[in-house]
């Protein structure tokens, strides 16, 4: 077992306060604390909290069969194949989506041919691999996420009643389905500066009605306006109005597969994702925006409900409480197969065993807990706002808490 130190991530949407407190340190922040990361990410990876400067990715590189497990080190190229992160947003992140597996081995294989550097502003395709992510909601948390069904997109631009907009709701009302996203999408996207700063001021005024009359959509269109008030004449603000704008209550989650569009708004969150920095842009950004590739990414068929539902776990309990009580755990499934994330809470003063099957990586987000190994002298306590590494080759640990409840989460490569 190894307790992890998290690598700080700063960006500009980043949080003054909600990374440092729950590592338990002074607050605000000198710069914006955008993300903490817990995985072997080369760009980035955890450090183990030994003071001997090695690194998680240091421990699998030296033995990854040992580390991984044969199986798993065979799959994918002997390296862990996701990233464990908190992620917190004080900003709205840019409106983007991420290619299949193959479309990103195509384009990166593409971009190689023509010579463009891997450090290039204008690359889209930085590797081969497909960049899946699941988010948890730690705190309420806002984010757009996929296209509104079209029925509901009209009601909105309805209610705005802008006339400027009026031909470009008619493309959607003819065809209110995928082909008429894809039309509107694509008329949004590629308007002439001039004539969309006209349409966005007309959607403004209009959106501060909406706002103002408490509507159905005020939480809708006071986004909007918080994305022109961040970003001015970007086309992304536009486009953000055909997307689900969802709130994620603590524990809820959503994933976004390969061609969903999206962006988070504002919220803390645990995050998970197959290990890529492949991201086509929408808008919302100073960063390169390759409109003709992300037309060609994106999925258009409308995603009705966002929120992937957490299955409660039945468990066999062996510590010190009756099964059922003192632990509440759930498990978050998706369709891909480069990491399984489940979360727990646990009781005061509860000791139980952690029947997880490694390697994997356990981060706490609330509280401490201590881990332990049967036969072992050693322990490990893992206070909030940092993580274990635990290896294919060890026992799987048994996990106490002390006079406070704790929060975890465990990442794992599913077992399929």
């Amino acid at each position: 077992m190894y307790l992890l130190d998290g690598a700080i991530r700063n960006y500009a949407w980043g949080s003054h306060q909600e990374l440092a407190a729950l590592r338990g340190e002074s607050v605000p922040t000198h710069h914006p604390e955008a993300e903490l990361w817990f995985g072997a990410h080369p760009g980035d990876p955890a450090v183990l909290a030994d003071n001997s400067g090695r690194t998680l990715l240091d421990v699998i590189s030296d033995n990854p069969h040992k580390e991984l497990g044969n199986a798993i080190s065979q799959k994918f190229s002997q390296q862990l194949p996701f990233l464990l992160k908190i992620l917190a947003a004080e900003e709205p992140l840019s409106l983007q989506a991420h290619p299949s597996l193959s479309q990103a081995q195509l384009g990166y294989a593409r971009e190689n041919a023509a010579g463009i550097p891997l450090d290039a502003p204008h690359r889209n395709y930085h590797d081969d691999n497909h960049k899946p992510e699941l988010i948890v909601a730690l705190t309420r948390f806002e984010a757009l996420a996929g296209f509104r069904t079209p029925t509901r997109t009209l009601d909105l631009l309805d209610a705005l009643a802008v006339e400027a907009m009026d031909p470009y709701t008619e493309m959607l009302r003819a065809e209110p389905d995928a082909n008429g996203i894809r039309a509107l999408m694509t008329t949004l996207i590629t308007l002439p500066r001039k004539q969309l700063a006209t349409l966005i001021d007309a959607m403004e005024d209009a959106a501060r009605r909406l706002v103002a009359e408490d509507s159905e959509w005020s939480d809708v269109a006071f986004s909007f306006l918080k994305l022109v008030a961040e970003y001015g004449v970007d086309a992304g603000a536009l486009c953000a109005l055909l997307l689900n704008r969802i709130t994620l209550q603590p524990g809820e989650a959503i994933f976004m597969g390969a061609g969903v569009l999206h962006a988070y708004l504002h919220g803390v969150g645990v995050e998970i994702m197959a290990n890529s920095d492949n991201v086509l842009r929408g808008g919302l950004t100073p960063k390169h925006v390759d409109v003709p590739e992300l037309m060609q990414v994106l999925h258009f068929e409308p995603l009705e409900n966002p929120v992937l539902p957490a299955t409660k776990v039945l468990r066999t309990n062996a510590g010190n409480v009756p099964d059922g009580e003192g632990v509440d755990c759930y498990e978050y499934h998706t369709p891909v197969p480069e990491f399984f994330l489940s979360r727990c809470r646990i009781q005061p003063d509860v000791t139980t065993t952690l029947d997880v099957e490694g390697p994997f990586i356990l981060m706490v987000t609330k509280g401490t807990v201590t881990l332990t190994q049967d036969g072992e002298s050693g322990y490990l306590d893992v206070p909030s706002g940092h993580a274990a590494w635990m290896g294919d080759w060890e026992q799987r640990p048994r996990m106490s808490t002390g006079e406070e409840p704790a929060s975890v989460f465990v990442a794992r490569v599913p077992r399929k």
